[in-house]
């Protein structure tokens, strides 16, 4: 049978073109995809601060959790937002190991000369843990040894213009502060900058008495880094510390890198995972299409004996040499776009440049093992009803369209559709991001399944509709009409990935801004203070900025505000604003509050949104467990509960306790209320000494949410674009195969009297109708499942849907239609020429 197949593909190249193009898409798409994972899962961390260090000790970065079922513990482990620093006294316990030769202790905080050019991440230490790079110092300067005075690596010293001797302004961990530069020196870092300060002042701004964010350990003469990490992990096994060694060391250094790992292996299996199911619903009508077009053939086989067996077998080995060629070149070309991915990604921010991508065979052979799976699935479903008819009737059926659709398929049509009802019923119930998005798009493709199952039907309807306008043009509108009825069924092949791409780009493009209109609109309403002070450099606002301005007359109120991640003891993840707590708190800011306080609100108390009080249960004055960003237990008494969720976060704390457990202290806005005496130019004078500060209006807060939403948008639109081009190509491939093999049916035209021109009139007016079936589709899939997921989201049904955004959607789709049809259409009638002839 597989000697027959490979006949038949012989024969019938240009039949398998589609099928082979929209496979080798696929593939492609997985391999990619796959090489995210990967990355995720294998991708080492370069280090550069510890790279002389054999060894570093630090604090366990994950909150853990334990579960009983019975007799089985289930342990989980979830990645804290901040970084932890380990218990004080740990550096003596490590000292006391049989093996260590020395311990550097270090402290991290961030510190930036201000006036100095953009560039990596600006880092303060104490010099003392210079060795673990190790940093030497230029001839001519010395270490620091006074609390003004200050070492910089040669990077951050020429983006600054400073050198020896300069007098600078660095802004660190409380207010800017001038130091004396004594010293430059020479480290092998790229991806960050150093700010060496001496012992007790790095001490000081690092503000964690006796505690150190990471200990290097090196080994005693004799002792392999390897063993004395094995002694150092039974020494410490008591303590919440990791040892760590060789290429594992990147990942105490660079958290972000660490966090990223975990983002890029979601990413990768949700985008593969849809590309996949995506690849499966666009070559089952590749195939169908194909089949239909070789329905005379295929009747033939099964009038001289060939069983429904044998008929299946032969359009699945087919289909399996198709997938397998397709798989290959397809994980060939996914090899570069998986590069392009990765360095996209990483310019956006959301892989940092240490996070090292992993090139293996592993994702290609993957790759074109799922593209086997999916030619070999689709070709079942192609198959099924070719292979199930008699040999009588497979003669008769292969000269017309048949017009009936079988109850099987109305049956499995409708089911499918009740399935994708309840999934948006669920969809609107949902109100996380994470468990929302993907049953979003999982929606999107179950609707279109039913499209495609229900897809004479509704083509039907449709033309029957569409038709009677078409039939105002004499003769081309009439033809159209007719065509259009006659082939339904064919029809219906290329209304399926059109329908797709519809629904599928309307929900990419508009699922983000409806959120981030939400959270903006939910910013604007919550902030009632007339000013918003914030930082265009990227520094922050310190605290002294906020005492100023209480000093300023007119001023009513002030309120710093900052954000961080905490997790609950069951390891649920929440975004966190820390507010500056007192009785003016409500002249800034208005949450929403449907229960309890804000008034109440001080470091022993949170408010949680309505979102968390009804997931876990919680009222005013009940106790809540969390963990904060640094790893820190707290258990803080609920004071109040808001509705503003999206604009200012699930939980509210006060600043204060969030302030001593983030990496960067400093406020990201600080909003001011007054009594309408005081205008911006007033306190723009009393911040005047701080260059990278801005006064603003109160909107100023919100604009900074609607950006924070447009990051993670382009990022959204990345990964799922790759999605929606692969559906493009599948849609625009259909649409060709459809219009080539009309030759016959165009000489017939020709052949009665028909014009050229006419034909081509008739197939753009086709073409309109197709395209205009296939957009009201996609239109009510996506509104249906973009209504389902701002109710939920947002509470309330208000899906962002711009005109701007549609109107260019709807034009490409028409564009791609027409000029997937005429292209074809003018080779078709060049061979119905040579016939009419």
């Amino acid at each position: 049978m597989l000697r027959y197949a490979w006949w038949t593909l012989r024969a019938r190249r240009a039949g398998f073109v589609g099928a082979f193009l929209a496979l080798c898409c696929a593939a492609a798409l997985v391999t990619a995809c796959g090489g995210l994972l990967e990355t995720g899962l294998r991708g080492e961390i370069g280090t550069e601060r510890y790279a002389a260090a054999p060894v570093v000790v630090a604090a366990d970065q994950n909150v853990r959790h334990e579960t009983r079922k019975g007799d089985k513990v289930k342990h989980k482990a979830k990645p804290v937002s901040e970084r932890a620093w380990l218990p004080a006294g740990t550096a003596g316990a490590v000292a006391g190991v049989p093996g260590v030769g020395r311990v550097v202790p270090e402290v991290t905080f961030p510190a930036a000369v201000v006036g100095a050019a953009s560039g990596p991440e600006s880092l303060g230490h104490a010099w003392s843990s210079a060795a673990l790079t190790p940093f030497i110092v230029r001839d001519g300067g010395r270490a620091p040894a006074a609390g003004d005075e200050i070492v910089v690596d040669a990077g951050l010293a020429r983006r600054a213009g400073i050198a020896v001797g300069d007098a600078v302004t660095v802004q660190a961990t409380a207010a800017p502060a001038g130091y004396t530069v004594v010293g430059v020196a020479e480290g092998a870092v790229t991806e960050q900058s150093a700010v060496f300060f001496a012992e007790d002042e790095a001490r000081r701004l690092a503000g964690h008495d006796g505690r150190d964010t990471v200990l290097g350990v090196f080994p005693a003469e004799g002792v392999t880094a390897d063993e004395l990490a094995a002694r150092l992990g039974e020494a410490l096994r008591d303590i919440s510390a990791v040892v760590r060694t060789g290429g594992e060391r990147g990942e105490v250094e660079f958290l972000d890198a660490a966090q990223a790992r975990v983002r890029l292996v979601s990413m990768g299996g949700a985008i593969g995972g849809t590309g996949l199911l995506v690849a499966v619903l666009v070559v089952v009508g590749t195939l169908t299409l194909a089949t239909q077009q070789r329905h005379r053939e295929l009747a033939l086989l099964r009038a001289i004996a060939a069983t429904p067996r044998q008929t299946r077998r032969l359009i699945g080995r087919e289909a399996l040499i198709v997938g397998l060629l397709a798989g290959g070149c397809g994980a060939v070309a996914g090899q570069p776009l998986a590069a392009l991915l990765h360095a996209r990604l990483t310019e956006l921010g959301t892989v940092p440049e240490t996070l090292e991508r992993v090139a293996s065979p592993f994702p290609a052979v993957a790759a074109v093992l799922a593209t086997l799976f999916a030619a070999w699935l689709a070709a079942r479903i192609a198959a099924r009803r070719t292979a199930r008819i008699r040999p009588a009737e497979a003669l008769t059926e292969s000269a017309v369209d048949v017009r009936g659709v079988a109850w099987g398929r109305l049956l499995a049509g409708g089911l499918v559709l009740a399935g994708g009802v309840v999934l948006l019923v669920v969809l609107s119930a949902l109100r996380t991001e994470p468990a929302a998005t993907p049953v979003t798009y999982l929606a999107v493709l179950v609707l279109c399944v039913a499209v495609a199952l229900l897809g004479p039907v509704l083509a039907r309807g449709a033309f029957a509709v569409l038709g009677v306008p078409l039939r105002l043009s004499r003769v081309s509108g009439h033809l159209a009409a007719h065509h259009a009825r006659a082939g339904a069924r064919r029809l219906a092949a290329v209304i399926t990935p059109l329908t797709l791409l519809v629904a599928m780009a309307a929900v990419i493009v508009f699922s983000q801004p409806t959120l981030g209109a939400a959270a903006e609109r939910q910013a604007r309403d919550g902030v009632v203070a007339e000013h918003t002070v914030v930082s265009d450099g990227g520094l922050g606002v310190p605290t002294v900025v906020g005492d100023r301005l209480r000093s300023v007359p007119g001023v009513t109120a002030v309120t710093e505000v900052s954000h961080t991640e905490v997790r609950t003891a069951g390891l649920d993840r929440y975004r966190t604003q820390g507010v500056t707590s007192g009785p003016g708190l409500a002249e800034t800011l208005d949450l929403g509050v449907v229960a309890g306080s804000l008034a109440d609100l001080d470091e022993d108390g949170v408010a949680v949104s309505e979102l968390v009080a009804d997931r876990h249960g919680l009222r005013p004055g009940d106790a809540f467990p969390l963990v904060l960003g640094d790893n820190t237990p707290v258990t803080p008494t609920v004071v109040a509960v808001y509705e503003r969720r999206l604009g200012f976060g699930e939980l509210t704390l006060d600043r204060g306790l969030v302030a001593a457990h983030v990496d960067d202290p400093l406020a990201e806005a600080t909003l001011v209320a007054t009594d309408g005496s005081v205008d911006a130019a007033e306190l723009a004078t009393a911040v005047g000494e701080f260059p990278w500060l801005a006064v603003r209006d109160g909107g100023a807060f919100a604009d900074r949410v609607a950006e924070g939403r447009r990051a993670d948008a382009e990022v959204a639109f990345l990964g799922m674009g790759l999605v929606l081009a692969f559906t493009t190509i599948a849609a625009v491939n259909t649409l060709a195969m459809a219009t080539a093999d009309r030759a016959r049916e165009f000489a017939l035209l020709r052949l009665i009297g028909t014009s050229r021109r006419q034909v081509l009139r008739m197939l753009r007016l086709e073409s309109l109708t197709v395209a205009a079936t296939a957009v009201l589709l996609g239109t009510g899939i996506a509104l249906a499942t973009l209504a389902a997921f701002s109710g939920g989201m947002t509470g309330r049904v208000a899906p962002a849907v711009s005109a701007t955004g549609y109107a260019p959607l709807v034009a490409a789709v028409v564009g791609l239609t027409l000029l997937a049809t005429a292209i074809p259409a003018r080779v078709a009638l060049r061979a119905a020429a040579v016939r009419f002839s």
